[in-house]
């Protein structure tokens, strides 16, 4: 009988000094930040045990009784070849859980080794409530439980400099740390805390806006049993996910002091930049761009997921040739030959055949993705050649006869704000003509935050791309535009 993983199997394990507080312990976190800190704690001089404080209600049952071990998983395709990798991760010293023993959350607090904080407590866990107090135990907010660990550390050390943190939060929202530390001073002002802790908050801790990129996609239910054999043991947190990574890190170069992911023999896709925003324009544009090009195309082909549209002669070279042709030559924000690596990065992860990642999942909330994700590189190709992109041109017309909602008199369960499928179904509706439809569709402000009528040949161009469609001539539309 293969045995639970625990520390009966690793006797030797090595214990770390409790330096990172991690609001979170989901498959995300487990799966990169944690993956990152046991990397540096083997490689570096790193030494940095991690606290995971649950942020809800309930328990880690699952990791306690793995005396926080647990293993990554990590698979996909690097340099055309398919690849797997295991880590057992024992960075994790312990848990704490403030709705069950608020005393051992304001403790942790209190501890002179505490320097990191981290976080993925989802896209809405950054958020402010004027509902939390000081005396609740715990505050229901993420933000407002981080208030007050924090205060409890700037009263305990009487404001002493060296007993700030460096806060980098994961979730996925623009400028993470800059919401979270006006939130901050939000309740600091609503709980009228002396303004001795303000100043401490900005002066003597550092908060870094991140951008994050793993899919983690968690426990490999169709696997467990194979890599039980070959681990020797069962572990019930494998932690699934890809091999490619990336995490952007905005901070002062001094992090890397700190923070040595410069510092390891496993090449870590970890960077510290003075400022995220163009690597977030990067993978807006390439990555989710290529994302929102595929599927409406992709659906509109019969296909379910990216990986299928991967193996598909003309969509694969189509998607290809539209991010290398037209997308990569609107991005200003780095050099070329950076843009095609991070491309070829992009397929070899829509190629992993471990990850099966659905059209229609991709599709929610389409219509505010292309508008984020397309229209600045159609427009940007256009500014910079005076021509239309012709591959963006056909992946925009082709999102316009998704959003009227059937397909081969087949209904397409689209998931979008409800007044934005509302007014797509109308213009379908009281449209007499294509070229009515476009002008209707192009012409939305509201939409778009411009008239694209004003694009000079796209209303014309589209309109054509919609009546080959309708025509059933999407396939060689494609194909003529895929080499």
């Amino acid at each position: 009988m293969i045995p639970r993983l625990s520390n009966r199997l690793h006797p030797d394990r090595q214990r770390y000094a409790e330096r990172i507080v991690q609001f979170g312990g989901g498959n995300f976190l487990r799966g990169f930040v944690d993956w990152v800190v046991d990397i540096l704690n083997g490689e570096t001089d790193f030494g940095s045990g991690i606290v995971i404080v649950k942020a809800t209600p309930g328990t880690y049952d699952a990791l306690d009784e793995q005396d926080c071990l647990f293993t990554t998983y990590l698979h996909g395709v690097r340099d055309g070849a398919v690849v797997e990798e295991t880590r057992l991760i024992s960075a994790v010293e312990r848990t704490v859980y403030p709705y069950q023993d608020f005393g051992a959350y304001l403790a942790l607090a209190r501890q002179p080794e505490v320097r990191f904080i981290f976080s993925n407590t989802t896209e809405s866990g950054i958020v402010f409530s004027a509902d939390d107090a000081l005396d609740d135990e715990p505050p229901a907010m993420f933000p407002a439980k981080l208030t007050r660990f924090l205060y409890e550390r700037f009263r305990h050390f009487a404001g002493a400099p060296e007993r700030g943190c460096i806060i980098i939060p994961t979730e996925l929202i623009v400028d993470n740390a800059t919401r979270l530390r006006e939130f901050i001073l939000e309740y600091a002002a609503l709980w009228r805390l002396e303004p001795g802790f303000s100043e401490w908050l900005e002066a003597h801790n550092t908060f870094c806006n991140t951008l994050v990129d793993r899919i983690v996609s968690g426990f490999p239910q169709a696997e467990a049993e194979r890599l039980y054999a070959e681990l020797g043991y069962d572990d019930r947190l494998l932690a699934a996910g890809e091999i490619y990574h990336s995490w952007i890190i905005e901070a002062e170069p001094r992090l890397l002091d700190e923070f040595p992911v410069d510092k390891t023999r496993t090449p870590l896709n970890v960077n510290v930049v003075d400022d995220a925003a163009p690597y977030r324009a990067i993978k807006v544009r390439l990555l989710n761009g290529a994302h929102t090009s595929l599927v409406p195309l992709g659906l509109l082909l019969g296909l379910e997921s990216v990986r299928e549209a991967m193996e598909h002669e003309a969509l694969a070279a189509f998607i290809s040739e539209l991010i290398f042709q037209e997308v990569i030559p609107s991005v200003t924000e780095a050099p070329s030959d950076e843009l095609e690596a991070f491309a070829r990065d992009v397929f070899d992860r829509f190629r992993n055949p471990h990850i099966h990642h659905r059209l229609l999942t991709i599709a929610l909330n389409s219509s505010a993705k292309v508008k984020e994700r397309i229209l600045p590189s159609l427009l940007g190709y256009c500014a910079l050649k005076g021509e239309l992109p012709e591959r963006l041109v056909i992946a925009f017309a082709a999102f316009i006869r998704l959003y009227r909602g059937e397909w081969r008199g087949e209904p397409i369960p689209l998931n979008d704000d409800p007044v934005a499928l509302a007014w797509f179904k109308a213009q379908w509706t009281e449209a007499d003509s294509t070229d009515d439809l476009v002008q209707r569709v192009l012409s939305n402000t509201a939409l778009w935050e411009r008239d694209l009528t004003a694009v000079p040949g796209l209303a014309p161009k589209v309109g054509a791309c919609l009546q080959a469609i309708e025509a059933g001539e999407l396939l060689p539309l494609i194909r003529r535009h895929s080499a």
